[in-house]
């Protein structure tokens, strides 16, 4: 494998990390002093390797070591830690220590992949396991003590924002298609400078292979690439060369994520269901074949369907033709508890974004986020009465106490929700006497 002789000449330590509050957690300490206790040897790998050279926050942590998979629960076991079997045949065991996850995998090489899965053998190699993954920032790896090692010049990618498979390009993702979004999510989140040029030709002729891979893994994928503070330009490259047909054949263009990008609420978790309705064409069908390609969850379903074909008429769009009169408060009120807040706001957003897709925004910004604050308002309001309030005026359960509390609550909406508890509970005893 081309660089493979480089590696081999780079496998002395690279260098020093200061040692970090991850490192230094008892429960970190804790799995360190279980896997070493009669003598082995152990290095932290991958992202929390990669994240602490870049500054970033380190959420997962990773561990390598050349014990083997029933070794390392034995020793977790007699240490009263808890081991979990997660994937003993590709080498892999869970550790939890104080209630952290840790995931611990023994040095391995693959032995036959096909493009979605790989059979691997154990080594005692660290070269040759740094060799079987994907980026060269991913084949980082530090000892507990903060020496960590470089074989393929990680680190200067990482410092460049210069995402560069380990070896040859087309021969990492024939290993795994998978890494082809990969590549662009490490692009989004890591890269300072365009993608190389080859490495585009290799990605663009192997992407109808992401057909191959399961919905789940392709939804992970995407999803944190759609997390990234900026997708765009990723996006656009993805778009262009129409690298995601193969799972998303409703892929439209770019401008409509590009306005939302702008009208994203500041500080806000970033929504990846949201920002791939941008990316899409609106329609129940495509949403729907969609959701089941990804396999989305019911909620995140749900979502996607309720963005691209909105169940609301008429559109609550405060930039629609004198909007006050098309639509009544009551209509905002009806509509935020039937859709819930948040699909409500995420259409709200999604119409903001329309109004934003030329040069100058068509309606004004502060139409919107009136409209999003009074949303806002609109849910926090509930109708003040229940079934109980019926049946301690002698109404018995039924379809006279249905009809009885909706006729109230019509009266209540009317009135623009300003009837008290009171007020409500006066208006039923009148409906009740009327009767």
């Amino acid at each position: 494998m081309p660089g493979k002789e480089r590696a081999r000449t780079a496998a002395g330590p690279a260098g020093k990390i200061p040692l970090q509050d991850w490192m230094r957690a008892p429960a970190t300490r804790a799995v360190i002093a279980a896997l070493t206790a009669e003598g082995a040897e152990l290095r932290f790998v991958g992202g929390c390797v990669r994240d602490t050279l870049a500054g970033r926050e380190v959420r997962d942590i990773d561990i390598a070591t050349k014990l083997a998979p029933g070794e390392v629960m034995r020793r977790l076991e007699a240490a009263g830690l808890k081991a979990i079997p997660t994937g003993v045949a590709h080498g892999t065991v869970t550790a939890v220590a104080l209630g952290e996850p840790f995931q611990i995998t023994t040095l391995r090489v693959d032995v036959e992949t096909d493009g979605r899965r790989a059979k691997v053998a154990f080594t005692d190699d660290w070269i040759a396991d740094a060799a079987r993954r994907d980026f060269t920032f991913n084949a980082l790896s530090c000892s507990p003590d903060g020496t960590f090692y470089d074989p393929f010049d990680g680190a200067a990618d990482l410092a460049a924002g210069r995402v560069r498979f380990v070896g040859e390009a087309r021969a990492r993702i024939e290993e795994d298609y998978l890494r082809l979004l990969r590549f662009f999510r490490f692009q989004a989140h890591f890269g300072k400078q365009p993608p190389d040029p080859e490495t585009l030709e290799v990605v663009e002729a192997l992407a109808p292979n992401l057909a191959r891979l399961s919905g789940e893994r392709v939804r992970a994928e995407l999803f944190r690439l759609l997390e990234a503070p900026d997708p765009l330009p990723v996006v656009e490259i993805l778009i262009a060369r129409r690298i995601l047909r193969a799972v998303v054949p409703t892929l439209g263009d770019a401008a409509l994520l590009r306005a939302l990008l702008r009208v994203e609420a500041p500080g806000a978790p970033i929504d990846p269901v949201l920002r791939l309705a941008a990316l899409v064409e609106p329609g129940r069908a495509g949403a729907e074949a969609l959701a089941g390609r990804l396999r989305l969850s019911n909620r995140q379903r749900s979502v996607l369907v309720g963005l691209l074909d909105p169940p609301l008429d008429p559109p609550l769009d405060p930039g629609a033709p004198d909007p006050g009169a098309e639509v009544s408060l009551k209509d905002r009120h009806r509509a935020v508890r039937e859709l819930g807040a948040p699909l409500f706001h995420k259409l709200l957003r999604l119409c903001w974004a329309r109004h934003h897709r030329g040069d100058e925004a068509a309606v004004p910004d502060a139409a919107f986020e009136a409209a999003l604050a009074e949303a806002e308002r609109l849910a926090g309001i509930a109708f003040p009465l229940a079934g109980r309030d019926a049946r301690a005026l002698g109404v018995r359960e039924g379809p006279r106490l249905g009809g009885l509390l909706a006729a109230v609550e019509a009266w209540w909406a009317e009135r623009d929700f300003a009837p008290s508890r009171a007020d409500c509970l006066e208006r039923l005893k009148e409906l009740i006497a009327a009767e």
